[in-house]
């Protein structure tokens, strides 16, 4: 009997440091971007740089683990890259690169918000693709999403209509992100189940993807920049490379400890840790950045959390009425969708 209780205790402390380490990365990325940007203002260069630095680190942890276990990881031919992968990668570039590129002009309680309702578009694009199957619960949460956002975003005193339209456009592409997303981890023939190699793939045409972009946007801002090509102080500077790197590290310890958390325990834990991480977000940002919410906010908050919880919910009962191939693609489908809730996208980014 002591034993059984001394694993329950372990598996909960388990559990519970899990959480902890993937609020850190999930929390700090968010509050990290509006914070470096409220200084440096270009977005899309500081994602290119997460980028980078995620795609080395994935490199760098694909060869550890190549070490330890002994096994070649997976390498994509270049016919399966660029049909296969190119479209989930220019999908997931253009939504971490707005959603950053939001911060410059909105809150970080209406981002948290509004890229909540990416769960909106991952329904939709879901049941485009054949990958769900419309429902009356699925309609009820539809309802309930939309209209928590309108009430969180019905005469807000802090909105900004530029950043709203750019964090809800990053939402769509979310949605497109993830269903691709889901599509391509699910391809066995792919070998691309593992985040790491996942990852490692999709950076470089991220990458690609996100420069055009750059250019025309920021290209000639960032070249004539007394921050960076035109620096006057060198410690500056090294402070501002070391914050944008810092970033990465952020942005890839984000997708691992999703990882983490889901192998050692399951996309349930990820579901719930996902929907109080929200909470804690909008919490911190009353607090410690002043965003303002009225009562009305607050209710349209809690009616747009009981939509996702919904969601959480029916992809749970039906994950334990299904067989066991179809209740590893709803796990799966969960998994892509509280990523997606987690990112600054990640950064996600990330991402």
């Amino acid at each position: 009997m002591g034993f059984k209780y001394c694993a329950i205790l372990w598996k909960t402390l388990l559990t519970v440091g899990l959480v902890v380490f993937y609020y850190c990365f999930s929390i700090g990325i968010t509050f990290y971007n509006k914070w470096l940007l409220k200084g440096f203002h270009f977005p899309l260069f500081m994602t290119m740089v997460h980028l980078l630095m995620i795609f080395v680190l994935s490199a760098i942890s694909r060869e550890i683990v190549k070490c330890y276990s002994g096994r070649t990881r997976v390498t994509l031919s270049w016919t399966n890259y660029l049909k296969k992968v190119a479209p989930t990668a220019v999908a997931t570039a253009l939504d971490i690169g707005l959603s950053n590129w939001s911060f410059l002009y909105i809150t970080v309680s209406l981002y948290t918000m509004t890229k909540s309702s990416a769960v909106l578009f991952i329904l939709f694009f879901s049941l485009v693709f054949k990958l769900e199957e419309p429902t009356a619960g699925l309609i009820l949460v539809v309802l309930l999403i939309s209209g928590g956002l309108f009430m969180f975003t019905f005469k807000s005193t802090q909105f900004n209509s530029e950043g709203f339209i750019l964090v809800l456009a990053a939402s769509c592409l979310g949605g497109v992100r993830w269903t691709l997303t889901q599509i391509l981890m699910q391809k066995a023939e792919l070998g691309l189940a593992n985040p790491i190699d996942t990852m490692y793939h999709l950076q470089p045409l991220m990458f690609l993807s996100l420069f055009p972009l750059f250019l025309g946007i920021e290209g000639l801002h960032v070249s004539t920049s007394d921050q960076l090509f035109r620096y006057h102080d060198i410690h500056a500077l090294l402070l501002l490379l070391s914050a944008l790197c810092a970033g990465g590290l952020l942005a890839f310890g984000l997708g691992y400890s999703e990882f983490l958390l889901v192998s050692k325990t399951s996309s349930l834990t990820l579901s719930i840790a996902g929907i109080f991480k929200e909470l804690c977000i909008l919490l911190l940002a009353t607090h410690l950045l002043g965003d303002e919410m009225s009562l009305l906010n607050w209710l349209g908050f809690a009616v747009c959390i009981s939509g996702i919880a919904l969601h959480v919910a029916l992809k749970t009962i039906h994950g334990k009425g299904a067989d066991t191939h179809k209740w590893h693609r709803t796990e799966l489908s969960a998994d892509m969708e509280l990523l997606l809730m987690g990112r600054e996208d990640e950064e996600d980014e990330d991402s």
